[in-house]
């Protein structure tokens, strides 16, 4: 029996197995991909195996061969589970953070997470105040800047990268009542100063929010947290508490988002 034969008829539990380790030659190619033949030597597999199982990946989504140069690569369906994916791991992660934030102050809390342009709830806790203030459901989208998390998202992002949302995001800003680039612009310096994004009452009359962003060890942006409520418990000396304890809440949740390396230190809880 060949080595075909014999890979033919191994259990079909197997496939899973041959896909997944398909998958991962696929990654460790280059931008161009990869030709037939490195393929086979880097999975170990027949080349006829090697053609059927990138036949179904290819057909499925998951992988993508350039018509020009024969070349496999990764395919966009992959790149769509991994967004799916990290939206999925930053929302479960972010429950215990939520629920603290939930209890601690009553109101209805959020975490967002960026893509591109784009803010993207991943999580919301509804608080015990009998007066609630759903702006967001989990899986809706905005563009940077617009509502508080979102604009947390966008105003401590390095200049240059807020240029290009801002660039993207300005048709867009157009339905929403009262944002342009230029009212956005004022609300990321606003941001800046106060180290926390406010929006009042401009997305729902009534309903104060405020925003700020989640760092990872490296100083990046990797998330945000905000809360939401009628504009008389979001005002005044109340919302300087709740800045300081939605602060205190990124950090923990940053720490916990990120992977460390080796010997790095957690960063310092806010006060």
């Amino acid at each position: 029996m060949n080595i075909e034969q014999r890979e033919t008829d191994e259990p079909s539990v197997k496939v899973i197995d041959r896909a997944a380790r398909m998958l991962w030659v696929l990654a460790r190619g280059e931008s161009e991909g990869l030709q037939l033949g490195a393929i086979v030597q880097l999975s170990g597999f027949g080349k006829g195996t090697t053609h059927r199982l990138l036949s179904a990946l290819v057909e499925a989504g998951f992988a993508f061969q350039d018509p020009a140069t024969r070349r496999y690569r990764l395919g966009a369906g992959m790149s769509l589970l991994a967004r799916i994916g990290q939206q999925h791991d930053v929302g479960a992660a972010a429950i215990p953070y939520l629920a603290r934030l939930a209890r601690e102050t009553s109101d209805t809390v959020y975490a967002s997470l960026r893509e591109g342009p784009t803010a993207i709830c991943v999580g919301r806790e509804i608080g015990a105040f009998p007066i609630r203030t759903l702006s967001l459901n989990v899986g809706d989208r905005r563009p940077l800047g617009v509502g508080s998390g979102s604009l947390a998202l966008l105003a401590f992002l390095p200049d240059h990268e807020i240029e290009i949302a801002l660039r993207h995001n300005e048709m867009w800003f157009r339905e929403f009542d009262g944002y342009d680039v230029a009212y956005v612009r004022k609300a990321i310096a606003k941001s800046r100063r106060n180290g926390f994004a406010f929006v009042d009452g401009r997305i729902i009359a009534g309903m104060n929010a405020l925003g700020v962003p989640v760092y990872d060890r490296t100083g990046n942006v990797v998330a945000a947290l905000s809360l939401a409520a009628i504009s008389d418990r979001v005002s005044g000396d109340r919302l300087a508490s709740l800045a300081r304890i939605l602060k205190k809440e990124a950090v923990r949740f940053g720490n916990a988002l990120s992977v460390a390396p080796g010997n790095a230190a957690p960063v310092a809880e806010a006060g």
